[in-house]
């Protein structure tokens, strides 16, 4: 992992009035909840020329072109055939029900263990919000199963618009009434969360969970493994 040193220009306290994050993968068990799910229907259906890994891998591809296509899907539908055409590629026709359990998977997601002691941390000093491209229903029980309490929850369902596109944060900057440059962002996803900072000029950190190489090409942000060193950043 590189250095969080490469970045030094980046002032995250200056101005700064609310932290605002992603969730998926970034608070809370995204990739193993999924890949969990993911495993369970391979063996259903005794699948052997694929991991659980690479459904969960061709979903995140192909939610790529759903989630750019107008007019707008709630996320749970782009679960739906997100991971309908991941399974479809290895032959596996998925049920209805198989779909409808990998829909409901980011409802049962539980927050990385670190996750609400940072949280508490930074709520003494910032208001913290949440950017999700997830739907409102969906996201609620994974709010509440963090135990912290958030000043805004911002949903692409909210927005009809999916990070990356500048939509969904020019909507939250416009429900939370602060400019773009009085906020951090703090997200796991490269493509999903550091483009959109890159293109919008935000201040970012990149929690790098799975030891992934970053993209040069959508710096500046400054690399952390987990929470716990972004709140450290953000309190200093």
């Amino acid at each position: 992992m590189s250095s969080q040193l490469e970045n030094p220009s980046i002032d995250f306290g200056s101005q700064t009035k609310i932290i605002t994050f992603d969730c998926y993968g970034t608070l809370v068990d995204w990739y193993e909840v999924l890949t969990r799910e993911a495993a369970m229907i391979l063996d259903a259906h005794d699948a052997s020329d694929a991991s659980a890994e690479s459904i969960v891998e061709g979903f995140s591809i192909h939610s790529k072109r759903l989630t750019a296509d107008k007019p707008h899907r709630l996320f749970k539908d782009i679960l739906r055939i997100g991971f309908r055409d991941a399974f479809g590629e290895f032959g596996i026709d998925a049920n209805r029900d198989e779909l409808d359990r990998m829909a409901r998977a980011p409802a049962n997601m539980k927050p990385h263990r670190e996750v609400p002691e940072a949280l508490r941390r930074l709520k003494t000093q910032y208001k913290l919000a949440i950017f999700t491209n997830s739907d409102d229903d969906l996201i609620a029980p994974t709010v509440e199963r963090i135990g912290v309490p958030f000043d805004y929850v911002i949903t692409a369902e909210q927005a009809r618009s999916y990070k990356p596109s500048r939509g969904i944060f020019e909507y939250a900057y416009r429900q939370m009434g602060v400019a773009p440059e009085e906020t951090v962002h703090v997200a796991m996803g490269m493509y999903t969360d550091m483009k959109a900072c890159h293109e919008l000029g935000l201040r970012a950190i990149w929690v790098n969970r799975r030891n992934e190489d970053g993209n040069p090409d959508w710096q500046p942000y400054t690399e952390v493994r987990d929470l716990r060193g972004a709140a450290d950043l953000l309190m200093a």
